[in-house]
């Protein structure tokens, strides 16, 4: 865990100790988390078909998944509630979808408002971590399955 620093580190290892535990109870659930870091409708569209192909699949194979999309860098204006180009989309998903999860990178959002000298407003129903490939790494230590579509 040489890579966690500061306020993940006994988040990191919480995980990391809940993990074998956890593998144990829920054996029959899936875990993926899908990483958007570029920007661009394309890229944004793509991540939102493989997580509702991802999520379909395995609830008409009665299974149950749980999808966390991190967003960070460019990818960012996804979950911008002033300019995201799929925001009818990330409205239907978090009306239709409660297995997936969007998840927005703080430090991105730090260094946006520097640039643009002003608050970047965020979708409500992002979830929030300091640092988006802390949150992937972390995923991976606990065995989720990381995927960048």
């Amino acid at each position: 865990m040489g890579l966690i620093t500061g306020w993940a580190r006994p988040a990191a290892l919480a995980l990391a100790l809940a993990a074998p535990a956890a593998a144990a109870e829920d054996d029959w659930l899936h875990h993926l988390a899908l990483q958007l870091s570029d920007g661009g409708e394309a890229a944004m569209q793509e991540v939102l078909n493989v997580a509702a192909n991802v999520s379909r699949y395995y609830s008409g194979n009665a299974e149950e998944v749980e999808i966390r999309v991190v967003v960070f860098g460019a990818g960012i204006d996804m979950l911008r509630a002033d300019r995201s180009p799929v925001l009818e989309r990330l409205k239907a998903f978090e009306q239709s979808m409660p297995n997936v999860a969007f998840i927005a990178c703080q430090n991105t959002i730090d260094t946006l408002e520097r640039i643009e000298g002003a608050e970047i407003p965020i979708l409500p129903m992002a979830g929030r971590v300091e640092a988006g490939v802390v949150e992937l790494i972390t995923l991976d230590e606990a065995g989720w399955t990381i995927v960048r579509p």
